[in-house]
């Protein structure tokens, strides 16, 4: 008589391989209801699980992995605070990798996910993430939750703030205070953060009937270097702008030393708005007006995402959308137009 598999109790209960696997290495996410109809299946079935594999198992199956693009960027610090305290206080551990956006070490720590066989993966998708990879981990039972960013045509839960809105509310405030030539350096459009904040400048500006002006939009790569380099291009125009709406933190700080270079005056002779609030953007000499994202509860809401997909791996997917906060200092030039 063959002997009973994991499949079978899998098969017999209604679940997944990987719930029943969760159960059988007490992981405490899992859905108590669920837990009870995997273990009446183990004892209808009479299952007498691999004792060796099970160990091996145990060793990681309260292990999540969480790949973000850029370890460099200070944005993320708070979003990994946030994903370890929740991983925590479910008796969880971290496995943190960094892609810095590089398609071929994204891979690679993929394989190492499923290498290590962690209980789930919160990941920053890469503008070159394959469909492939991911659909794999699926497959084999580990849940993907997509942080930050989401994969067209790729459905799984993922947790993102609303870009459109935030770049809107900081391209209105700009135009409230009487700035009309307003440009843009945003990240790339391939990626749901720049396409989003880009829709949310050209969609402010038509509301509030401006023309839009492809000179003043500048596609960056959400690194320092291209808010400089991109930031001496507007500078060099004939017709300068008089605002810039930065669509990232990183860009913004090679936006502030392109400006400090030309000794350009902020916000005397150029306002300047960012996205994302950095310990320091208060500090600065023109403290910096920006878009706030709520990365602690961006963390903390991914962590429960994966939970209750690990509880339930039969839900529907969700896409929980975060809203931004616009934050006024003295960079935009309001206390100079008040």
């Amino acid at each position: 008589m063959p002997s009973i598999t994991i499949h079978d109790v899998a098969d017999y209960a209604g679940v997944s391989r990987a719930t029943v696997s969760r159960v059988l290495n007490n992981n405490p996410a899992v859905d108590q209801a669920l837990r009870l109809r995997v273990e009446d299946a183990i004892q209808a079935l009479g299952y007498q699980p691999n004792r060796t594999a099970r160990r091996l198992r145990a060793q990681s199956s309260n292990v999540i992995g969480l790949i973000i693009s850029d370890i460099r960027n200070p944005y993320f610090l708070s979003i990994i605070q946030g994903v370890e305290d929740v991983a925590y206080a479910h008796q969880m551990s971290l496995i943190l990798c960094n892609s810095d956006e590089d398609p071929t070490k994204e891979q690679m720590y993929l394989r190492v996910m499923e290498a290590e066989h962690v209980a789930g993966l919160i990941m920053v998708p890469s503008q070159s993430s394959e469909e492939q990879q991911l659909s794999r981990l699926k497959k084999i039972g580990i849940p993907v939750i997509l942080l930050d960013r989401v994969a067209d045509d790729f459905e799984v839960d993922a947790v993102k703030v609303d870009n459109e809105r935030g770049a809107a509310d900081a391209v209105r405030h700009l135009i409230a205070l009487g700035y009309r030539r307003i440009a843009t350096i945003t990240g790339p459009v391939h990626l749901t953060t720049g396409r989003e904040r880009y829709t949310g400048y050209r969609s402010a500006l038509e509301a509030n009937g401006l023309a839009y002006d492809e000179a003043l939009v500048k596609i960056g790569n959400f690194k320092t270097e291209s808010g400089y380099q991109l930031t001496r291009e507007l500078l060099a125009m004939a017709e300068p702008p008089d605002a810039i709406f930065v669509s990232n933190n990183m860009m913004t700080l090679g936006a502030l030393r392109a400006l400090r270079e030309q000794e350009i005056r902020v916000p005397q002779e150029m306002a300047l708005v960012g996205f994302d609030d950095m310990p320091w953007s208060g500090d600065l000499y023109s403290p910096l007006t920006v878009v706030s994202q709520p990365t602690y509860e961006l963390g903390q809401e991914a962590t429960n995402l994966l939970l209750r997909r690990l509880a339930d791996p039969g839900l529907p997917f969700r896409t929980v959308i975060l809203q931004t906060r616009l934050i006024v200092r003295e960079s935009c030039g309001a206390k100079l137009r008040s």
